[in-house]
């Protein structure tokens, strides 16, 4: 898959892109990452599901979508058209439910890739999230792969001892590229109420806050596998942007900062070539994975 520039969004930040495009042109951005789709509805999770913190944010919106076959029928012809890289972020509850989601998106002739999302909850082990072990990872993407044809990125959680396993077991198993990092688990407590901020107790911390987590799990996983890696976490800036693609990623997506400035990630691919001018560079592919 090509990318007119490397900047993308973050799924969960972004809508379906139509919501951005008051404050916009979608098509100047290299690819955007729809919110999470699964098989069936989802409800998320109760109110309050997000919590403002230094730095950051946290969240447990908990999937909130209306299933895949609304996205095919409702959804897919309002995005078709925008020129650049729609891309479907999948979840699910089981290897099968993935496959079948992105079985459904793999005749959608418009999407050209599929984000897999592996830090869902395990029902058959309790919960644990899939993406993190190599062996639950690596089932999931076994499946998906048999069931789709497409560019395949699959986004890795943080939340692990070992990412650069994770990204080799994925790799093996037919991964087109890997995406990182997701949320980082995280709590907020009020004080004098004594409880704790969101309904479920723990959310996903994104913003800021975590992009030295991201970066240093980027570069990690950048030298640890062959195929591309698309970095993520708390870049606010074409500075941080760069920062990501000198570690080694070949693209990047935005996310907490959409909510901050709508227009954040054109005036981030505008940056990127700005830096690339001021240096000397012919290419993004010059500072690809160089830092020292």
């Amino acid at each position: 898959m090509e990318l007119k520039n490397p900047v993308m969004t973050a799924s969960g930040t972004f809508g379906y892109g139509l919501e951005f495009a008051d404050f916009v042109n979608l098509e100047d951005i290299g690819g955007i990452i729809v919110k999470g789709t699964t098989l069936e509805p989802r409800q998320g999770n109760p109110y309050p599901r997000m919590a403002e913190t230094p730095k950051g944010m946290l969240n447990c919106v908990g999937l909130q979508n209306k299933g895949v076959d609304y996205f095919c029928e409702h959804i897919y012809p309002t995005i078709r058209d925008i020129k650049t890289n729609m891309i479907v972020n999948v979840s699910g509850s089981s290897p099968a439910d993935y496959a079948e989601c992105a079985a459904r998106i793999d005749a959608l002739d418009r999407i050209p890739a599929i984000e897999l999302n592996i830090s869902c909850p395990n029902v058959r082990q309790g919960g644990m999230a899939f993406g993190v072990t190599a062996e639950g990872a690596a089932s999931v993407v076994k499946a998906v792969r048999k069931a789709y044809h497409k560019t395949l990125i699959v986004k890795l959680s943080p939340n692990v001892t070992d990412v650069c396993e994770i990204a080799r077991a994925v790799e093996a198993e037919g991964a087109d590229s890997v995406s990182l990092i997701n949320t980082l688990m995280g709590m907020a407590i009020d004080a004098e109420k004594r409880k704790r901020v969101l309904s479920i107790g723990t959310g996903g911390l994104s913003g800021p806050c975590v992009k030295p987590v991201a970066l240093r799990m980027v570069y990690q996983v950048a030298r640890a596998v062959k195929i591309p890696v698309v970095g993520l976490g708390g870049i606010m800036s074409a500075t941080d942007a760069v920062e990501f693609l000198l570690a080694g990623a070949s693209a990047v997506e935005i996310g907490t900062a959409n909510f901050i400035d709508p227009a954040i990630t054109v005036k981030v691919a505008q940056g990127i070539n700005d830096y690339l001018d001021c240096h000397g560079f012919a290419s993004v592919h010059d500072i690809i994975g160089t830092v020292e």
